[in-house]
């Protein structure tokens, strides 16, 4: 089977252990061939071949089908005996599958190269002979995989100058970028080239000619990585320098010595998990480069290696409303699809698949995320790996904001992540504890408690160098100007300030619809008139109320979350100003288990009312009618 090499770097080519062509008969016979090596050795379904070698399959298309497969048999397996079963080009249930090696197949071996070793590149750029596929440019089966094959490509090009950046990679790059004008990483390092071979001038006249390219042609700003270098060259930043720069020696080391692609998922992984935590650009970024990282893993169809890239992400969630649920979502797919695929005996794995799960589910009342997160919580109690308990803690604190009146429970959370995080060195997770126990305690009336966890979480924030910690500590900031007593301009200052910070920030999910809550409150518990019905974002329909009661009609529940509390407390003060009777009963039903609780302060940002005297005063109203 390993004798025979195929190639679809160019035409579609098969030879011998002697490297001689093998002959493929006919245009078709070949397209069968090439779609089989689409399927990279799964089966393709006989019906399927009918479908994508004909636009309109004629009688006898099937049998057609089983004449090409025979006759590339014969000339992929000359030596076989007669009625003895293929090795190569089998049969399996309704269908075919191609089984070379995979350093048999041209495409496969490149792919590995560009995933490995620098100093292979230029071999593996030899191999290209023309357009991958070349035989098929307009196959719909075939579109997918040249469209990869030729990003693949592209990247190798730019990592091959990347590995060098001397006056060869000037010249390569150079054409390289005139031929795909779109490639940013390609004019990032040729003007990196040119800034070290001593040509500042000519980096930066390449620097804005890409700017002007970008403009003009794709009506598109250059993006961050090309701003930074313009900055830095103009700047002659120490940084541009390799020599200079330790961290710039360790990247160019990694990238030379680190293995294939499985080692280098697992590792950019971990530092995305890093880079989640140093602020809002490293946040945006980490989620962007999580989801395609978590993507490649299940491309390699290895269901534990799967496991791992999702489950390194053990990034602290302090928010119960997603960033990016579109992402989110994506994620919580391909964790699905590899727990079950993944084998028995890894209760390690499929503790961090199923915490995932149980933490990415967020705003949801489908209770199969909450099953997840209790049993990743009970796995990780019989394993001896106090991150990973950390990480399931997290994913049932996620799955209790879900519900109203959890508070205690939260806080309970809470102390055991600190008690567990402390002793182990988990930063994040202490943290974590502390934001959890300050939304708590808010939330029950202890501001002495709350205080106490805002500091120790700010105290960590600074020591660490935790950037983003500093928004929900700003956020309590406030909380306690509101309720100690500040007056209503100094209180207003602070949230603004603080949707500044949210801004900048880039965590939307928190961000939409927050400081226009938080005022609210805070007029409606001075006796202010209200505000604008601007700013409240997607909590908007549920605030309307208060402006125009005829929205109470046909309302639905307020979505999940640390807010659900706040938002029914707003519509019971609604419902009692216009004597709506369901939706007085709709919303003391909610708030009961609230009842000691004060509405939003479980934010640890935020305080709308007490729940206990908005019950009260919807029994008063219910008593009296009754």
């Amino acid at each position: 089977m390993s004798e025979i090499r195929f190639g679809v770097l160019g035409p579609l080519v098969a030879t011998d252990a002697a490297g001689t062509p093998i002959a493929l008969k006919g245009p078709m016979h070949r397209a069968v061939l090439a779609r089989l090596l689409v399927a990279r050795r799964r089966v393709v379904p006989v019906g399927d071949l009918v479908a994508d070698l004909w636009v309109a399959p004629p009688d006898g298309a099937v049998a057609a089908v089983r004449t090409f497969v025979a006759a590339l048999r014969r000339a992929l397996e000359p030596d076989r005996r007669p009625r003895a079963p293929a090795s190569l080009l089998v049969t399996e249930g309704l269908g075919y599958a191609l089984r070379p090696a995979p350093e048999a197949v041209d495409a496969w071996s490149f792919e590995a190269a560009v995933h490995g070793d620098p100093a292979r590149l230029e071999e593996a750029l030899s191999w290209w002979r023309g357009p991958a596929y070349a035989d098929f440019p307009d196959a719909p089966w075939a579109a997918a995989d040249r469209a990869r094959l030729t990003e693949l490509r592209l990247h190798a090009v730019e990592r091959r100058a990347a590995a060098r950046l001397d006056a060869a990679a000037v010249a390569d790059l150079d054409a390289h970028v005139t031929a795909h004008p779109w490639r940013e990483e390609g004019w990032r390092l040729l003007a990196l080239a040119l800034y070290r071979a001593g040509r500042q001038a000519d980096a930066l006249a390449v620097l804005r000619r890409a700017r002007t390219l970008l403009v003009e042609q794709l009506g598109l700003d250059p993006g961050p990585a090309l701003r930074r270098l313009e900055e830095d060259v103009l700047r002659q930043a120490p940084a541009l320098d390799p020599g200079a720069d330790p961290l710039a020696r360790a990247a160019e080391a990694y990238d030379r010595l680190a293995g294939g692609a499985r080692a280098r998922l697992e590792s950019a992984v971990g530092l995305l998990r890093t880079l989640a935590v140093t602020g809002a650009g490293g946040l945006r970024a980490a989620r962007e480069q999580r989801s395609a990282a978590v993507a490649a893993a299940e491309q390699l169809g290895d269901p534990e290696l799967t496991a791992r890239v999702i489950g390194a992400y053990d990034v602290p969630a302090v928010w119960p409303r997603s960033d990016d649920p579109e992402r989110a979502a994506g994620i919580v797919a391909v964790a699905a699809r590899t727990l079950a695929a993944l084998p028995a005996g890894r209760p390690a794995a499929r503790a961090r698949l199923l915490a995932t799960i149980g933490l990415e589910s967020r705003g949801t009342t489908d209770p199969w995320p909450g099953e997840c997160a209790r049993e990743a919580e009970a796995l990780a109690r019989g394993l001896d790996d106090p991150g990973l308990l950390a990480f399931a803690l997290n994913a049932t604190w996620m799955q209790r904001c879900h519900r109203i009146g959890t508070a205690p429970e939260r806080d309970a959370i809470g102390a055991e992540l600190i008690g567990l995080a402390a002793p182990h060195g988990l930063v994040t997770a202490e943290v974590l504890g502390h934001l959890i126990r300050v939304q708590a305690r808010a939330a029950l009336g202890d501001l002495p408690g709350a205080d106490r966890h805002a500091a120790a979480a700010g105290e960590l924030s600074v020591r660490h160098e935790l950037p983003l910690v500093g928004v929900f500590t700003a956020g309590y900031a406030a909380l306690r100007l509101d309720l100690g007593g500040a007056g209503f301009g100094e209180v207003e200052r602070a949230y603004r300030g603080l949707g500044e910070r949210l801004d900048a920030a880039e965590m939307p999910g928190l961000s939409d619809g927050l400081v226009a809550l938080a005022l609210l409150g805070v007029r409606l518990r001075r006796g202010l008139a209200l505000p604008g019905v601007e700013g409240f974002g997607a909590y908007a329909k549920w605030v309307l109320p208060l402006w125009d009661h005829r929205e109470l009609r046909d309302l639905p529940d307020p979505p999940p979350g640390l807010l659900a509390d706040a938002l029914w407390w707003l519509l019971a003060k609604a419902a009692l100003s216009c004597g709506d009777r369901p939706m007085m009963d709709r919303a003391r039903t909610a708030l009961a288990p609230a009842a000691g609780e004060w509405a939003g302060a479980g934010t640890g940002m935020l305080v709308i009312g007490s729940v206990g005297e908005q019950l009260a005063k919807l029994h008063q109203t219910a008593d009296a009618e009754s």
